[in-house]
């Protein structure tokens, strides 16, 4: 079955402070479909061998509070294939006030020097969300370093 799929990027280094969560990248599907994750990728911008590790979340967001583009950076979608179609959802970098309500389901520690995690979910096993609501990238970093990323999708 044809989809149509969509891609979010960070556009450039999104700066991340020593010791706070920050949410760097998500997206929010429309009042009627789903957003299907397909993809997720970030890579770090340190460069000293010592710094401790980075914790990195995958979460599911109903957006209760501060949806993409409230205390964030608007990102638009662009859409990476099947037929053109309004996309329909609203997508986001950089929070500076937290989004709620955020829940973790997946997160790993990855070093910040030159550390980059490309995870494309398996046919099956991807995270679907219920209308209006979707998901967000969040980093928690002990030292400050950058962070880019990138999330693809389809709607379902």
């Amino acid at each position: 079955m044809a989809k149509c799929g969509y891609s979010i990027v960070t556009g450039g280094a999104v700066s991340l402070a020593s010791s706070t969560t920050k949410s760097v990248l998500g997206v929010k599907s429309a009042a009627d479909f789903g957003i299907d994750l397909k993809k997720v990728w970030w890579g770090f911008t340190g460069v000293t061998a010592s710094e401790a590790p980075v914790t990195c979340e995958l979460c599911y967001a109903t957006f209760a509070t501060n949806g993409p583009g409230t205390s964030s950076s608007s990102v638009t979608p662009a859409q990476v294939y099947g037929r053109t179609i309004a996309h329909g959802v609203t997508a986001a970098k950089n929070w500076t006030s937290e989004p709620t309500v955020l829940s973790v389901i997946g997160e790993i520690p990855l070093t910040p020097n030159g550390g980059t995690l490309l995870y494309d979910l398996p046919l099956g096993d991807t995270f679907d969300s219920a209308v209006s609501e979707g998901f967000v990238l969040r980093f928690t970093a002990g030292a400050s370093v950058s962070v880019r990323a990138t999330m693809i999708w389809e709607r379902c």
